[in-house]
């Protein structure tokens, strides 16, 4: 299984492994998917191969993170732990018949004191899983993780151009706060980052 594979495809080939058959509704001409089978789940170690495999594509295919060299599972471990420690730091996963197709996470935004109110925010699904709705119910099931926690503001940071995450956070009630114009370098050429912000509560 590759992850250039149709949403549709993936999902079959799970449902066969496992001797369940396609009770997923899924289309291999447009890739419709019932919504009622999105799972949307706190993540597990278990899960952390397929978030290592998601990550990676957009590592090497794409301009949207600045990390410039893929990881092996081994590697993200210690991302993991950072990313989870069950109280400002989670990391949510939806699944579609026991594929893991996206994540959302929030992690430590600056390192002093002072910030630990604050958290940054990232989401990733599948390229398959992207324009279905996914990524919506991933951030609000992070918020609503989060909702208890001692947490003031939100923050996330998407390299540019990302029309469809710039849309995404926008109406998930993030203000945009202004751009970094060529701070980061990847594939020979500079990136801006477009910075966005809400309130928690």
């Amino acid at each position: 299984m590759t992850i250039a594979m149709s949403l549709a495809a993936i999902i079959r080939i799970a449902s066969a492994a496992t001797g369940r058959g396609n009770i997923v509704k899924a289309d291999l001409g447009d890739d419709t998917v019932d919504s009622e089978r999105i799972r949307i789940r706190r993540a597990t170690l278990a899960d952390l191969p397929a978030l290592v495999e998601i990550h990676n594509h957009y590592v090497t295919h794409t301009h949207i993170t600045f990390d410039v060299e893929p990881f092996t599972v081994d590697e993200r471990r210690s991302w993991f732990q950072d990313h989870n420690d069950g109280k400002r730091y989670r990391i949510v996963v939806a699944e579609i018949d026991g594929v893991v197709v996206g994540s959302a996470s929030s992690g430590r935004h600056r390192a002093k004191a002072a910030y630990d109110t604050t958290v940054e925010t990232s989401i990733a699904c599948r390229p398959a899983a992207t324009g279905r709705g996914i990524g919506t119910l991933l951030y609000q099931a992070l918020f609503a993780e989060l909702a208890a926690e001692d947490i003031h503001r939100l923050v996330a940071g998407v390299a540019q151009p990302n029309d469809a995450s710039n849309a995404l956070h926008r109406r998930l009630g993030f203000r945009e706060l202004g751009r970094f114009t060529e701070v980061g370098r990847k594939f020979g050429q500079y990136w801006d980052v477009l910075w966005f912000e809400r309130e928690l509560h």
